[in-house]
């Protein structure tokens, strides 16, 4: 009779710790979430820079004007005082050796290298004829260096055919092409340095001998002229010469590239 009433209790008892449990899981859920969406929405402190950080980069920031200064000044100083270009070759006075006439090569001896002497007999050319073949020489119209070869013992050649080049090596000189914005500062007798890209780090010294009469274009086997109205102005070179006063007998040879500073003083 007893065991109804007593078993009423033990299960409200049972059910209100389980409701106090659920509240303070529910109340801890809530701290735990309200401090979690409060550190969320605290702001990140910035990260300063260091002092030693600072000093580095003004350093640095210092270094790099006095650079671009120097360059600046350089360029100024260096413009102020000379006309440079590297449009530049080394050149000399063209010996071509040609054909008298037409018929076969034969008897050639002016090949690579060869000293030639002017008015001396190089080869001949045998004419073709019916019952005679007679031979005309081939003479050296002056003294040099054959540089390049085009002859072929036993082939035929026309009249006029170019057989060998050469050159005076003795003779060889600079060709500078200087911009026409420049060449007033250009005058025969000035005093020029010159860099030979085959030999670096060796200066060469020079003279100015001649300044041409006319820009290179002019004397171009194609001269440029305006005849559409697509008109572009383009800024013309005037050729210079310029002597080698020593070349120290380096090997020097025609077409080799180079750089000059003509002294404007």
């Amino acid at each position: 009779m007893s065991e109804g009433p007593a078993t009423e209790p033990v299960s409200t008892v049972s059910n209100g710790s389980s409701d106090r449990r659920g509240a303070e899981a529910g109340s801890g859920d809530g701290a735990a979430g309200g401090a979690a969406g409060g550190g969320a929405a605290e702001p990140k402190p910035k990260r300063q820079m260091s002092r030693g950080t600072r000093i580095s980069l003004i350093v640095i920031l210092v270094i790099a004007v006095l650079a671009g200064g120097g360059v600046t000044a350089w360029y100024f100083i260096d413009a102020q005082n000379y006309v440079t270009t590297d449009n530049a070759q080394i050149d000399g006075d063209k010996i071509s050796v040609n054909a008298p006439t037409s018929g076969t090569v034969i008897d050639w001896r002016a090949t690579q290298g060869a000293q030639l002497q002017e008015d001396k007999v190089v080869g001949r050319i045998r004419i073709q004829g019916a019952f005679v073949q007679p031979e005309m020489p081939v003479r050296a119209p002056g003294n040099g260096t054959v540089a390049v070869n085009n002859a072929v013992e036993g082939t035929y050649v026309t009249a006029g055919t170019e057989l060998a080049v050469a050159y005076d090596f003795s003779k060889i000189f600079v060709t500078a092409r200087v911009d026409e914005t420049d060449i007033d500062d250009v005058r025969a007798g000035q005093i020029v340095d010159i860099d030979v890209d085959a030999f670096p780090g060796h200066v060469f010294r020079g003279t100015v001998r001649e300044v041409q009469g006319g820009a290179a274009g002019v004397f171009s086997v194609f001269p440029e002229s305006n005849t559409s109205g697509n008109f572009q102005k383009v800024t013309q070179v005037i050729p210079v010469k310029i002597n080698i006063e020593n070349p120290e007998g380096l090997g020097i040879v025609p077409g080799m590239n180079v750089t000059v500073k003509i002294h404007k003083g």
